[in-house]
């Protein structure tokens, strides 16, 4: 086969630095912009902090004429010092009349699960090794508090990265010890252990010590429901199993979510990114960016450039790459700034398109107001990219009157009934969930059940949609629903 040389025509889109900064900006919720506006500060010298008064002071002021050339790009600071780049961070939106109070918030524990383990091995007065051994095993627990690797692994891993010879027992060892921290079940290897891990932590009583057999001995035939089992080769009573079930579903399957506590424990605790406000029949919107500053370049490193600027007859070499450098730190700070007030201005229009929306919900915050809702939608009503849109909802809250709420929470698929009427997936799913609470727990709805009882209501769905849905509601099949 003979081989040919071709041209082809190909169109790439490549972003700049500026796109780059503000993909990156809206990925991140309130808490990680703030950390990310301090990290910057840190790091660029040209840019800093301002107050309201002095970000008016920069407003008025000339361009500083800084244009002259010295290399191939050119530098202009009056750009720098323009109305477009002080950012206005208090937006509001049309609805908004008067700027609301802002309540203040506390992020859910201000360190990692990793942080808050590290900081309990203080606890055990290691040695330098030991205390390597420690945060190895620390930094292989996932965020639900399992730990993700196996102990020869991690070894092996010890003695490559670190040129440590640990042996898989010696890992145990410490393990065990970590297992003792909090959150209780913390560094379990599976499921099971780590509900052994919490039951050994209670207080001791007959349906303790009866749970923590059946999940030692009996946790395939328990986990499988096959309860007609357990009760003959235990022989213990229905209710006795009763008491056992109801001790094990209050432990918590994945303890380093919320480190210990539940999920409405860290709900309570989540800083909002938007604020929701309805009052009157009035709805304002409000950005929750009491923490997030105001930036500009630093005006003792613009005036350096000036100066450089006004001798660059005069310069020597070094004199220029000295100027280069502090040209790229002043592009690079005005392209961050650029990029947090985009960021403000991609949310705030973002909320604005969902409140538009899901106007009778934010009335009433009655689930059942909710409309079909989906990516596309605020795309659409704000001209941003759908991929923008995902990234804006993803990781963040909105808090109401009386709630706090996920983004997520305001999108779902549209359905008909069979009357041709729009509705939203989430009415459908409120209607399973509420037909599996009241369902006989000894002889729970299947999905065709299910679907029957939705078609009887005039939804318009399938078996596989509704098995869909009560997956996406974290309910089992039927099978393992069943109860005695």
């Amino acid at each position: 086969m003979a081989l040919r040389q071709q041209q082809e025509l190909k169109q790439l889109q490549r972003l700049s630095p500026l796109q780059m900064q503000v993909i990156k900006l809206i990925e991140l919720n309130n808490v990680e912009v703030e950390e990310r506006i301090k990290q910057e500060i840190e790091d660029n010298p040209a840019i800093e902090t301002a107050d309201i008064e002095s970000s008016k002071d920069i407003d008025n002021t000339e361009d500083t004429g800084l244009a002259d050339e010295l290399t191939q790009d050119d530098i202009i600071l009056g750009d720098y010092f323009s109305e477009d780049d002080i950012p206005d961070y208090r937006l509001n939106s049309y609805m908004s009349k008067s700027e609301p109070d802002l309540v203040e918030f506390s992020y859910f524990d201000d360190k990692s699960l990793h942080e808050y383990l590290i900081e309990q091995t203080g606890l055990l007065n290691l040695d330098e090794n030991r205390q390597i051994i420690a945060e190895y095993i620390i930094g292989n627990i996932d965020e639900n508090g399992y730990l993700q690797r196996d102990l020869l692994s991690i070894s092996n891993d010890l003695l490559f990265q670190q040129q440590m010879d640990v042996t898989p027992l010696q890992l145990e060892d410490m393990l065990y010890e970590i297992q003792d921290f909090d959150p209780s079940g913390v560094g379990a290897r599976d499921l099971q252990e780590c509900l052994l891990l919490q039951l050994r932590r209670k207080k001791s009583s007959y349906e303790v010590e009866l749970a923590t057999k059946i999940i030692e001995e009996y946790f395939d035939e328990f986990s499988k429901k096959h309860y007609d089992k357990i009760i003959r080769q235990m022989d213990i009573s229905q209710d006795d199993l009763k008491d056992v079930i109801e001790e094990i579903v209050s432990l918590n399957p994945k303890p380093g979510n919320t480190l210990g506590g539940n999920m409405q424990t860290a709900m309570n605790n989540i800083t909002p990114d938007f604020i929701v406000d309805s009052y009157n029949n009035n709805i304002t919107i409000q950005l929750n960016n009491s923490n997030i500053p105001n930036l500009q370049l630093n005006r003792n490193f613009s005036e350096m450039i000036k100066g450089f600027n006004e001798n660059k007859t005069s310069m020597s070499a070094d004199d220029k790459q000295a100027m280069l450098f502090m040209k790229q730190k002043a592009d690079s700070a005005k392209w961050f700034i650029d990029a947090v007030k985009q960021r403000q201005n991609t949310l705030q229009r973002t909320m604005e398109a969902i409140v538009n929306i899901q106007y009778d919900f934010f009335l009433t915050e009655d689930e059942s107001m909710l409309k079909p809702m989906i990516l596309k939608d605020i795309a659409e009503r704000t001209g941003f990219d759908i991929s923008t849109i995902s990234r804006v909802s993803n990781s963040k809250y909105v808090q109401t009157n009386t709630g706090i709420y996920p983004l997520k929470f305001f999108f779902s698929e549209a359905m008909q009934t069979t009357d041709g009427e729009d509705i939203s997936s989430r009415e459908v799913k409120m209607i399973l969930k509420e037909s599996i609470e009241s369902e006989n727990p000894s002889k729970p709805l299947t999905d065709d059940l299910l679907t029957k009882i939705l078609n009887e209501k005039g939804y318009v769905i399938a078996r596989r949609t509704v098995a869909k849905y009560r997956e996406q509601l974290n309910i089992p099949v039927a099978r393992l629903r069943k109860k005695l």
